[in-house]
């Protein structure tokens, strides 16, 4: 049963909303903060805060780039899932991954489609290989793509 979630990130009123839906779900939350986040709002917000490291140990940042110090809080509160915010881990594939491997779910894409789409060249051999049309060059400013919805569209 999913009973918990953890929000990485900065204390923002992103971190706010994530909780306020998790609780409309009945869900627990736990939030992870840096030394210098103490304070923060989304860590009252939370069930649970847990700082990442110890004073000192991390650069604000750094704290929330600690990936094994987030997952290891992780796993020794029960969390069972974790959501990634938005920047800092929400688009690494390791932080994705070592989730994934820890038991818990990565409330976002999995990590394989992170690092499929991560980048414009491997997004784009994907693409070829599941032959989905697109351009085979960057595409001019307000050029026509009819062209390339294999329709005839006037807009």
């Amino acid at each position: 049963m999913l009973n918990s979630l953890a929000k990485e990130g900065r204390a923002n009123f992103t971190q706010i909303r994530i909780f306020r839906t998790a609780h409309e779900l009945s869900l627990s939350t736990v939030a992870v903060f840096s030394w210098e986040d103490r304070l923060g709002m989304h860590r009252q917000k939370a069930d649970e805060a847990y700082m990442i490291g110890k004073r000192g140990q991390y650069t604000p940042v750094a704290a929330y780039l600690a990936i094994d110090e987030i997952v290891k809080i992780a796993k020794e509160h029960n969390v069972n899932m974790i959501h990634p915010g938005y920047g800092f881990l929400s688009e690494n594939e390791e932080f994705a991954r070592k989730i994934e491997e820890a038991g818990m779910i990565f409330v976002g894409p999995k990590w394989q489609t992170i690092r499929d789409l991560g980048d414009k060249v491997s997004a784009r051999d994907l693409a070829t290989k599941a032959q989905v049309r697109g351009s085979s060059r960057p595409v001019p400013y307000m050029q026509r793509t009819d062209h390339l919805l294999g329709a005839n569209r006037s807009w």
